[in-house]
This record gives C-alpha cells, structure tokens and sequence, in this order.
C-alpha cells in the first residue's frame, strides 16, 4: 500500500527502482497517493550537469523473465517472480517478502526509514525503501543475494521459478526455559528451508528416528517425507521461529504454558462448530462465473454466534496466521480483515473494538460497524480530530494508533501497544497524561521507544510540524467521525465499498486506490449482509488470478446480497473453520494484521 499526500501518483511499475513504505497483502497497489513525508525526496530527478555527447551503441536491455509460480523444492505455490539477466547467471532475482519470510524462513525487521533488515541462517541483507518494488498486490524484493549466500539453487522456464535447496541432516536438537517462553534448538548440518504451514513447520531437514523421538518429548509432533519434516506443536503456535547461523541453527520459541506433547495429525473442525452447521449457522461452498466461493453467513440479531473484530495480544505491531488470531480470540469462524504494512506489520486503516480505536480509519475508506447483536452497517469514514491549547492556538491530529504515516500530528496510545518507536525520521512528541504536557521528547528519544501507560496519551509530529506547547500546558482534545458509524462499538476497515443497499458503489477513486488495483484479479474476502444475516466470503479463482473488484460486486450483487466490503485479499485471503484452514489465497499459509470472526 503506498502512503497519502496531497498528489496521487500511480503504482510504481516494473522499471522503478523505488516502493511506496506502506505495504499489505493486497496493499502495495491499494493506495493512490503517496505521502509527502516519505517520499517528497523521491519525486524530484537530480539534474545533470551539461556534457558532450558522443554517440555509442545503445546497451541492450537485460533479459526479464516473469511468472506467478514459485517451485520451492518442487512444491508449487502462487507467487509473482522476476528474474533479470542471463538465463544461467542473473543478476537479479526479485520475490514477495510473504515468500521469503513464510516459505523459506527469512527474519526480517523494519528500520524507523522503513529499510527492511533481513537475515537467514546468519546471513544479513539490508534494503532500503528505494530498492523495494511491487509486483502485482506485493511487496518484493531483489533476494538474490541471499539466495547464493544460503545456496539455493535457482532456474526459470516456463513461468515458473525454482529454488532448490538441498535437505540437510538434524545432527542435535536441544531445549532451555526462559522467561515466558520455551526455547527448541534445532542443529543442521546446513541451511535449510523453513516453510510456515496451516499449524505446522515445514522444515527441509531429515533426522532419524532418535531426534524425531527428541521432537516428540518436545512437543513437537513430526512426520518425515521427501521434502523433510513436518513438525506440530500441541495447543498452541510457536511465538517465534528464526534461524541462526555458523553452525546452521533453527530456534523455536513455543510459550511457556505450551503442552509437552504434539498431536501427530492436524485436529478436525471443532466439534462445537459441527454442532452449529445447520442449526444457525450456514456454510456455503459454491461455484459462480468461474470462481470457488465459501460464504459463511449467521443471523447475529437471534443465532448462536457473534461478530467480533479479531486482534492479536499485546498491541498492534506485529502480524500472524489466521488460525492463531482465531485460537486467540475463541472464535469458531475467521476471515482475514483490513490492510496493513507488511514491511512494519503495523495497521493501515480502522480497527475499533469494545470502543476503542485500535488502529482510526484512513482515506475515507469503507467500513462495516456494529454493537452488539446488530447487523452490520456499512459506509465510508473518516475521523476528524484536534488538539488545542489553553492559548487557543489548535491544530488537526491526522491519525491515531495508525502505521500510515504522514505529515502533522497523529495520536497513539496504549492500545497501540506497551511502547511507541518512531515510524520516520525526525519525529517530536509530547506526552500526555490527565491532559498535561508532562515530558517532551525528541528525534533520539522515540528512535529508542517510549513506553506507553494506562492513561497515556502520545503526540508525534511528523514531517517538521511544530507542537507549540511546552511541559505542564494542559491541552484538550477533541474527535468526531464523519458518519454515525464510527459511533459504533466495533469497526472493522478495508475498502473499497462494493455494494450499498442493493446497488454497487464501487469508487476507488473516493477511496484513493489506485487504478491498477481496481483492475486486477485477486483472491477477495469479503464482509457481507443480505438484510438479515451477516455473511463472511472468500472468493478464489478456478485456475485463474481470482475475481477483479467489479466481478467480485456482481458475483455478490447475484448471491442476493445488499451491502459488501471488500477486504485485504491476495495471500493474506483466509477462512478459518473451528481451528481448521480451510481457505488459503495463494495456496499457502499468508500472515495477516487482523481479522472479523464469530465467537460463542
């Protein structure tokens, strides 16, 4: 997703060397504009000085290939690729950063300016905002440097891309307790391939029948077969899983409360959920104008279950699978919910809970709310909010909780998580607590983090703004959405609107997305209602892309429905049915920010 400012620009095509900062599974294409603060520098060319000019052959052109499948040791998955230079020896190989961290196991983080910091096995890879590209709904990356530092072997014909590397041999594994966690090393002969499954760890190791033992004592179920080992673990979902290199090294970080032992084969749909099919809730797999369709739908007003945003613990950074945001928070159905930067896995649009403003609307864009028992209603929203001084002097707040940076104030809080790191260069802040000035910070102090508390409110200026308050200054603020719905309880975000009472209002446009992202085809979720139920839907194509934004409006528009959103989709597109996967966007398992689900 690229970020806002007062321009639009169209998406960054396959020849630019620079990438918007904001990123989503289907995000990178989703916004129009670009934000000033992050990339003002960008949109000027230097000017050369003037020279003779001789003429000389034109270089030609280095060869590019691309294609949309990705052979991971012979598996095969969706995933946009390209390949630049000689077929034998290129020179670079550009993959979605969701393909780098969740099929091959590379750790990545993000720098304040946005440079994502990778390592795999030990080997370290740095790349700035100007050297990340799109391709297609994600961001990517030229990986070739650490794919021959690892040694993956690479080849490309056809449209498909393979990387091979070979399985090692599990030569030790060891086990420690530290403070919350569980720790499991796994020791390698080499660097392998640490794929990320629907509740399991697909790893490119091979290990007798002494370790697999060790495994399973560890609460990590396995099973071997060609590729390598499959392991599982019991009740709950590593909170972490890196590699270390010198030697090469797998680190599995389970919680601490985690079972002893794994169960050998993935668990069936809840039984409490099989109870419920047919009785209140209904699960519809269809087929329509090429596309495969589950609908999910409940009456929330009289039915056994409830709409609920879906958060992950501990605050907003961070991102994980489906399956975990629905163990996390008791829910028996799962979607995958709004966008989100998938670069700093923070949140890009509204998310309000039980009240609270998780994450405020961005852009104007579409929204589904609620409280309570009622059915949805939906609309675009935005929030508009001010921060004044006892002088008088008051200025407009952009944001709150929100990782869509731009120039002016924005607004965190606790529930933005225990601490605030600065999301761009040069940021101010004032503290807030009982509506006082209590501490000012500068640049240093928020590049390092400043811990949030119960109470605390933070303002951060961005981009040269100027707070003119000063410590003991008691300041108010103020808000107020644009519509009713952002009085609602609970607000899910994503955009853009497809159908309002019974008619499409699909306008990207009004929702600054950008034109090729209007026009591209995509797994889609959806959340929907008919009038009377609410209904969660995702949308795959049979052998294609997936539905464009204006076939996924008509396809619903003929399922009878009146009012839709459209979700963040692509590999992020995910239904959970009582604990088990059943919808996988590109084939494989996608990190996604939040989600909408039904609990008890």
């Amino acid at each position: 997703m690229t970020s806002s400012g007062p321009t639009a620009h169209a998406p960054h095509q396959a020849s630019c060397r620079r990438a918007p900062a904001a990123i989503g599974a289907l995000s990178l294409v989703a916004l129009a504009l670009v934000s000033p603060l992050l990339n003002d520098a960008a949109l000027a060319a230097p000017r050369m000085p003037p020279a003779v000019r001789r003429s000389s052959p034109t270089p030609a052109a280095p060869e590019t290939r691309e294609g949309a499948t990705v052979l991971v040791n012979g598996r095969a998955q969706q995933a946009r690729w390209r390949w630049i230079g000689a077929e034998s020896a290129p020179s670079q190989v550009w993959l979605p950063l969701e393909v780098l961290q969740n099929q091959l196991g590379v750790s990545s983080r993000s720098l304040s300016d946005g440079t994502l910091d990778l390592e795999w096995f030990g080997r370290p890879l740095k790349v700035p905002p100007d050297q990340q590209q799109a391709l297609d709904d994600e961001v990517a990356i030229d990986a070739l440097p650490l794919l021959q530092a690892v040694g993956v072997g690479l080849g490309a014909d056809d449209g498909r891309l393979r990387l091979d590397l070979p399985v090692t041999t599990l030569v030790g594994v060891r086990s420690s307790t530290q403070v919350g966690i569980r720790r499991v090393v796994l020791d390698l002969s080499g660097p392998a391939l640490v794929e990320t499954g629907a509740g399991e760890l697909l790893l490119g190791i091979r290990g007798d029948a002494a370790r697999l033992r060790e495994l399973q004592g560890l609460g990590l179920a396995a099973r071997s077969d060609s590729r390598g080992l499959a392991l599982r673990t019991g009740g709950a979902a590593p909170s972490r899983v890196f590699t270390l290199g010198e030697p090469s090294r797998v680190v599995i970080d389970l919680p601490a409360g985690a079972p002893a032992t794994a169960p050998a084969a993935p668990a069936p749909i809840d039984p409490r959920l099989q109870a419920l099919l047919g009785r209140g809730v209904r699960w519809d797999r269809m087929g329509r104008d090429g596309m495969r369709i589950n609908a999910v739908r409940v009456e929330p007003a009289n039915g056994p279950l409830q709409l609920v945003p879906l958060v992950r613990p501990g605050g907003m950074t961070g991102l994980g699978t489906l399956t975990q945001l629905a163990q996390q928070n008791q829910a028996l159905v799962a979607i995958n919910g709004g966008y989100f930067n998938r670069v700093r896995r923070l949140p890009l649009g509204a998310l309000k809970r039980d009240g609270r403003w998780l994450s405020g609307p961005i852009l104007n864009r579409g929204v589904a709310a609620w409280s309570g028992r009622e059915l949805p209603r939906f609309g675009r929203l935005s929030l508009e909010e001010w921060v004044a001084g006892s002088d008088g002097r008051r200025l407009p707040l952009v944001v709150v909780n929100s990782g869509f940076v731009q120039r002016g104030i924005s607004r965190y809080t606790p529930d933005w998580g225990h601490a605030y790191q600065a999301l761009s260069g040069n940021e101010t802040a004032l503290l807030l607590r009982n509506d006082t000035v209590v501490q000012q910070f500068a640049a240093p102090d928020l590049e390092r983090g400043v811990p949030l508390r119960q109470g605390d409110t933070l303002l951060v200026g961005r981009g040269g703004t100027v707070m003119p308050w000063s410590q003991g200054e008691r300041l108010t603020l103020s808000s107020r959405p644009s519509s009713p719905l952002g009085e609602a309880q609970q607000v899910i975000g994503g955009g853009p609107l497809l159908l309002e009472g019974g008619r499409t209002v699909l306008n990207g446009s009004a929702e600054s997305f950008a034109a090729s992202f209007m026009t591209q085809g995509a797994p889609r979720t959806v959340l929907a209602s008919d009038g009377r139920e609410v209904w969660l839907i995702t949308l795959e194509g049979d052998g294609t892309p997936g539905p464009t934004l204006t076939q996924t409006a008509q396809i619903l528009l003929q399922l009878g429905l009146r009012d839709a959103l459209n979700l963040d989709g692509g590999s992020s597109t995910g239904l959970v049915m009582g604990g088990s996967l059943q919808v996988k966007g590109r084939g494989v398992v996608g990190s996604v920010h939040n989600g909408v689900g039904l609990v008890p």
